[in-house]
């Protein structure tokens, strides 16, 4: 290994030492003039750790479909205007605060649809974390039982995107009112909330059972939400 390898590696400049490996070995070095190896090196320096954060981000979210954007089914008999999954993919609403509401039937895409937008937003940088409902409020109130909701809580409320997968499942009970309740609370008009459920948004209000916290919550979900109603037969179906 050259001392400009050795370099590389000791000061973990990952993408430069590949790239300038390339090089040297299509004598493309040669080619180029000081300033623009500088440049081509850089620029693959900028990619690497672009790479390497979304493979980050994209590990520690656990979504449960590996989707992009470009996959989706934007047939128009589905429910979906391509128009706002445009809009969506540029990230708008990340950087607004803003909350993305999506319903439909067994089997519709509403999980896969859900996973591409935040696949999409790990592409952008941002922090996402990828729940099933039912399973995070377990998560919640064993984190209440052994001490460790601040920390839970404040993880929660420090991720740019959070989606709450398959909600609607189950009525809440108390805690788990309480819990949606400060989750949702916490994120209200910082951080952008992903909810997939079966069920219409206005049948939401039974399923969190207490009005007064049904209220709250839906309050800081609906009014600046974006809906997407998925129809259709399911996509299983067709596998």
């Amino acid at each position: 290994m050259s001392t400009i390898e050795n370099q590389f590696t000791d000061l973990r400049l990952h993408g430069m030492y590949t790239r300038w490996k390339a090089m040297v070995e299509t004598r493309e070095h040669h080619k180029l003039s000081f300033s623009e190896g500088i440049e081509v090196l850089l620029q693959a320096e900028v990619q690497d750790r672009m790479n390497r954060r979304f493979d980050r981000l994209t590990r520690a979210a656990q979504f449960r479909y590996q989707a992009t954007i470009e996959e989706l089914n934007l047939e128009s008999a589905r429910g979906i205007n391509s128009s706002q999954i445009t809009e969506l993919a540029t990230g708008t609403y990340l950087n607004q605060g803003e909350c993305v509401l999506i319903t439909g039937a067994t089997g519709c895409g509403k999980s896969f649809l859900a996973s591409a937008l935040g696949y999409q937003a790990c592409g952008q940088g941002k922090k996402v974390l990828y729940f099933n409902t039912q399973k995070l409020l377990m998560k919640t109130k064993m984190a209440r039982i052994d001490g460790s909701f601040l920390k839970l809580f404040n993880k929660l409320a420090k991720t740019d995107l959070l989606i709450l997968d398959d909600f609607g499942l189950a009525h809440l009970d108390k805690k788990q009112q309480m819990d949606l309740m400060e989750i949702i609370e916490d994120r209200h008009a910082k951080s952008s909330t992903i909810i997939a459920s079966q069920l219409p948004v206005g049948s939401w209000y039974e399923i969190i059972g207490e009005a007064t916290i049904a209220d709250a919550i839906l309050d800081r979900l609906v009014h600046t939400s974006h809906r997407i109603e998925l129809k259709g037969e399911s996509l299983r179906k067709k596998l």
